[in-house]
């Protein structure tokens, strides 16, 4: 593992455990050159996932680029990190186990909404409004009565 402070190559791993209820191993490292010290995270990957935009270009799949909107989603709100982290595992998982190697950016969103669902409601509205590109309030009222059961989802 290259060293982030002196780009030298030849770093130590000092300490190793399990991460992310075992579906990652942290590792703490020294780099012997410089002294500098940082933490990896090695993860199983089953298989390359290409992300089809709805414009149709293809981008290699970002789990932090997930996690992100995730944690964008739940700001502010009384939401376990870990929570969020847990349900991007599982999101990431399923659809690593659904044998397809490209994955429509909607597949995805759907993925991510039912997460958030089960998370947090507001989390919930919040990325449905961009996710569904809402333009009027009447949008948000759609949202709210399927949180209710009063309408079936899209």
């Amino acid at each position: 593992m290259r060293c982030p402070y002196c780009q030298s190559e030849d770093t130590q791993v000092k300490d190793s455990r399990p991460a992310e209820d075992g579906s990652a191993i942290r590792r703490r490292r020294v780099c012997p050159d410089c002294g500098g010290r940082f933490t990896t995270f090695e993860r199983v990957q089953l298989r390359d996932l290409t992300v089809v935009k709805k414009s149709g270009r293809k981008v290699p799949f970002d789990r932090d680029k997930l996690l992100r909107s995730m944690h964008i989603a739940v700001r502010k709100r009384n939401v376990d990190p870990d929570r969020v982290d847990r349900a991007v595992t599982g999101i990431v998982r399923q659809l690593e186990s659904s044998g397809e190697t490209e994955i429509a950016s909607e597949e995805i969103g759907k993925l991510v909404m039912e997460a958030l669902k089960s998370l947090d409601e507001v989390a919930y509205v919040r990325f449905a409004s961009v996710y569904r590109n809402f333009r009027e309030a009447k949008d948000f009222h759609e949202v709210l009565g399927e949180l209710r059961g009063d309408e079936e989802p899209e």
